[in-house]
């Protein structure tokens, strides 16, 4: 890594070799990841915490964000994609009704297991700054990247980011 002064601002400059980020993907200064166990739509139950030792990938969204209407069948896409890869996933609704999330992703994403946080506190907890809001939790449970607003995770760019992350410590 090399830094450079510029004027009363200083630069960090990354590595010619790294790659970049796909459109969206920020790196953040790495912070503990809050802690949480939600109840899935099946009844099972999905804990942060369980997870340490493998990338978790973890999203806010609800049925009445548009933006998350159209990111949802790409999500859906990714997760078949990502069969057999070392990634969770944690697909947070925010403070909706089973049955509203049923027939939601009945239709767009049959796959998708969605956690409930029936009352809104693990989204307060996280406070993401919009919907829908991804965040890349290392195998430390640190959260190390963010993404504001819905991407295309079925395309290349991010499948192959996604892939890259066990590598990424």
């Amino acid at each position: 890594m090399k830094w450079l002064l510029t004027g009363l601002l200083l630069l960090t400059l990354a590595p010619a070799t790294a790659a970049p980020l796909p459109k969206g993907v920020i790196a953040v200064t790495a912070r503990p990841a809050p802690d949480f166990t939600l109840q899935d739509l099946d009844g099972g139950r999905f804990s942060l915490a369980a997870q340490r030792g493998r990338w978790v990938f973890v999203h806010f969204w609800a049925s009445w964000c548009g933006p998350c209407r159209r990111e949802i069948p790409a999500i859906q896409r990714l997760v078949e994609k990502m069969q057999g890869e070392p990634l969770a996933m944690a697909m947070v609704n925010t403070a909706e009704d089973e049955d509203t999330v049923f027939d939601f992703l009945g239709v767009l994403a049959p796959d998708i297991v969605p956690l409930l946080d029936r009352d809104g506190q693990v989204t307060e907890q996280w406070q993401p700054r919009g919907l829908p809001s991804t965040y890349l939790v290392d195998p430390q449970g640190m959260i190390r990247y963010r993404v504001i607003g819905g991407q295309p995770w079925d395309e290349p760019p991010y499948i192959d980011f996604l892939k890259a992350l066990p590598a990424k410590k």
